[in-house]
């Protein structure tokens, strides 16, 4: 037997099977609704997260956490494709400080530093008064379909993690799409 093939058949054995289904973890979706302020919409969302052991130590180790939180608002047409009225998603970096033993949640320019995982994930879980469209964008009394989830995104980790990622359903931490009729 060659050395690729004994080389070949030693990573085959080690890796799990690529083609055997992966079940995602999920983030439970216990709220959203669209509520009208001054001049827009603002969405109130709240998400169960549980952040599993595999993804604790990551952050311990070093490495950092990107969750996406996703909205759309679209307003559905018979005789054409759906109108996309709104989109916004907003991105929660999440990453670990050894030194002072704090976990720290950054969207944009703002950041708040956190003692536990335990208020880390109740951070992540709720959205509160995200402004998402104006009131003059959207028509009195016409349906719109709304619809927002929460996930991990993989595709921000290190380029091993994301290979792991691929089998490995610890790493596949995401909310279904929450779907709900909106009329203004």
């Amino acid at each position: 037997m060659s050395r690729f093939v004994f080389g070949f058949l030693c990573v085959a054995l080690l890796l799990p099977p690529l083609a055997a289904p992966v079940r995602a973890d999920t983030i439970g979706v216990q709220s959203a609704e669209l509520v009208p302020d001054e001049d827009e919409y603002v969405l109130s969302a709240q998400f169960d997260v549980a952040i599993n052991p595999t993804l604790e130590e990551a952050l311990q180790n070093g490495v950092s956490l990107y969750f996406v939180l996703e909205f759309e608002l679209g307003r559905p047409r018979w005789y054409w494709l759906d109108e996309k009225v709104a989109q916004l998603t907003v991105q929660y970096r999440l990453t670990y400080s050894p030194l002072t033993r704090q976990y720290r949640v950054t969207t944009g320019l703002l950041g708040q530093q956190l003692d536990s995982l335990d208020e880390v994930q109740r951070v992540l879980s709720r959205v509160a008064a995200r402004p998402v469209v104006k009131k003059d964008a959207l028509v009195p009394g016409a349906r719109y379909d709304a619809a927002v989830r929460l996930r991990l995104d993989v595709a921000q980790l290190p380029k091993p993690f994301q290979i792991n990622a691929l089998a490995s359903r610890d790493w596949s931490l995401q909310s279904e799409w929450h779907r709900w009729s909106f009329v203004p």
